[in-house]
């Protein structure tokens, strides 16, 4: 199942690590100032998804590469238009004539879109921006993939859907037939829909729907992660279209209701407009996330009351 650890503490910046099961690779989710994101974990981070480059979203983009390098490893940043020119800008500004080519692959997946992404690939000592293609999803890996919308937040801020891969579960007890590869075979008949596949079992072939029966499919945990946006029908409408029945959702919820003119202001969500997007969506779990700085305790609590109030409506 897919996890996620909120890495900051009140009054610092924003940055959530998602880990999956039976995987020692990490996908974080912006770079904002986080004192628990371990160096272990920043070393295990496989893909960054970048909602916005703010700089509570983006500031420590430099730690996390600073314990990166050196990894020969390929990790992916995915983030909105212009995030390309941003991470080359950061890279840029230091001295590298130690560093080889060899040391870690950045490959960019810029935005442009729902339907548009372009990917670029940069590497030391030089870090020059290579455009390598456009294609037409973001991301997937043996583990997850991910699918996004662009919320307005003044600029675009991407909130993402991260979907474990949908598994497939044999009975062997309703089977009673002994174990073998037919077993694999059949899953994978069932996964292609290939219904007339032949599957041999003790010599004998049967058809493969005729076994669909021995099996089930277990739809994959969905978890997202909203950063800014403002309140409004369009905004809400594309987090509709992608959240909806996700299992957990974690959503900006930056201001108090009583400071939601500050909200509508600086395009930015309030308490009880998050949850009420959230119960709208359907979703079966969801906590708010990111407050204002200037908060305390006790107004993180009102925010909280507000956003589970409007969420579970009681």
């Amino acid at each position: 199942m897919i996890q996620a650890e909120i890495k900051s503490l009140l009054r610092e910046d924003i940055s959530i690590l998602i880990k999956t099961a039976n995987s020692g690779k990490h996908y974080l989710c912006d770079c904002g100032e986080a004192s628990l994101l371990t160096v272990k974990e920043a070393q295990a981070v496989s893909a960054l998804f970048i909602s916005h480059t703010h700089i509570d979203h983006f500031s420590n983009f430099d730690g996390i590469f600073r314990h990166q390098i050196g990894s020969g490893e390929k990790v992916v940043i995915a983030g909105p238009k212009n995030i390309h020119h941003q991470v080359e800008a950061r890279l840029k500004s230091y001295t590298w004539n130690l560093i080889n080519e060899k040391a870690i692959e950045y490959e960019i997946r810029e935005i442009m879109s729902p339907e548009e992404i372009n990917v670029y690939v940069i590497r030391p000592p030089h870090w020059n921006l290579e455009l390598v293609k456009t294609q037409s999803f973001l991301f997937e890996d043996e583990q997850i993939k991910v699918d996004f919308a662009i919320l307005d937040h003044k600029t675009d801020s991407i909130a993402y859907l991260f979907q474990e891969k949908d598994s497939v579960t044999f009975h062997e007890e309703a089977s009673g037939f002994k174990k073998g590869k037919w077993i694999s075979e059949l899953k994978t008949a069932f996964e292609n829909n290939e219904i007339n596949r032949e599957i041999e079992i003790e010599g004998t072939e049967y058809k493969a729907s005729d076994l669909f029966h021995l099996l089930t499919r277990n739809e994959g945990y969905k978890l997202g992660v909203i950063m800014d946006h403002a309140v409004g029908k369009e905004n809400y409408e594309k987090i509709k279209t992608v959240f909806k029945e996700a299992d957990l959702v974690y959503i900006e919820s930056f201001y108090k209701d009583s400071d939601q003119e500050f909200a509508r202001l600086n395009y930015h969500s309030f308490a009880s407009a998050s949850g009420t997007v959230m119960k709208d969506c359907q979703v079966k779990e969801a906590v708010p996330i990111h407050f204002s700085r200037r908060y305390t305790e006790s107004d993180v609590s009102e925010i909280e009351t507000a956003f589970f109030k409007a969420f579970r409506g009681n």
